[in-house]
């Protein structure tokens, strides 16, 4: 059951936009709200599926490690949902999800999703747009990957960190290897490009591990043409 203190954050998400009373109370009764620390696994690739998350703060990393090398498949923050392909697919887990950083998530079984569906047919259609918007950013992933340099990657990287602060300082992920996967490359190419970026007056290091954008236009410039 949803704690009382944590039901408006969770019926606040535009997953549950215009849910009955009748769909709301099923997931107020049988959801279940999980914490995870930074860098605890919600679950392994291969592993059984145990239900849709749905992430109430905080973000999850899914990634997988084909031959050795661990690679970003998806980043979700705050109204993402994880684990649907395995859940409705009667399948393992494709990919290893951790939290990105300390992370809040609600989790409703089959069941449960079933049951809401049936007295609100439009959250099948919301379920439905999020796995949509998930496949686009696969696309446009592979495409950055397969198009961009790791400098235009870095840069969109920067702005897109940049997008969530404003004007304060940022991380680029928990660790340079974290971030590194995140762009497709090694950390010391990351580190490389940053040191880069930092030297042409881009970007400043604010304390360690934390930076903020003083050029944006700048950014932008080196984001958008290929070098």
């Amino acid at each position: 059951m949803i704690p009382a203190d944590v039901a408006p954050q969770v019926q606040s998400l535009a997953l549950f936009a215009g849910i009955s009373r009748e769909g709301w109370r099923e997931v107020l009764r049988a959801g279940v709200v999980r914490d995870y620390p930074a860098g605890r696994l919600l679950w392994s690739a291969g592993g059984e599926a145990r239900g849709l998350f749905v992430i109430l703060s905080g973000a999850v990393r899914v990634v997988r490690a084909p031959a050795g090398r661990q690679h970003v498949v998806h980043h979700a923050s705050r109204g993402g949902t994880l684990g649907e392909v395995p859940l409705f697919a009667n399948g393992s887990y494709p990919a290893t999800a951790i939290a990105a950083q300390a992370t809040r998530c609600l989790v409703l079984d089959r069941d449960t999703i079933a049951r809401v569906v049936e007295r609100d047919p439009a959250f099948a259609f919301a379920l439905l747009a999020g796995l949509a918007r998930r496949v686009q950013g696969l696309v446009q992933r592979l495409d950055d990957r397969d198009g961009l340099s790791v400098r235009q990657r870095l840069a969109r990287l920067l702005l897109e960190r940049q997008s969530v602060t404003g004007v304060g300082s940022f991380t680029i992920g928990r660790t340079q290897a974290e971030a590194a996967e995140e762009i497709d490359t090694v950390r010391e190419v990351l580190v490389r490009s940053l040191r880069e970026m930092v030297s042409l007056g881009v970007v400043t290091v604010v304390s360690r591990g934390r930076y903020r954008v003083m050029q944006r236009r700048a950014l932008e410039r080196i984001a958008a043409v290929t070098i």
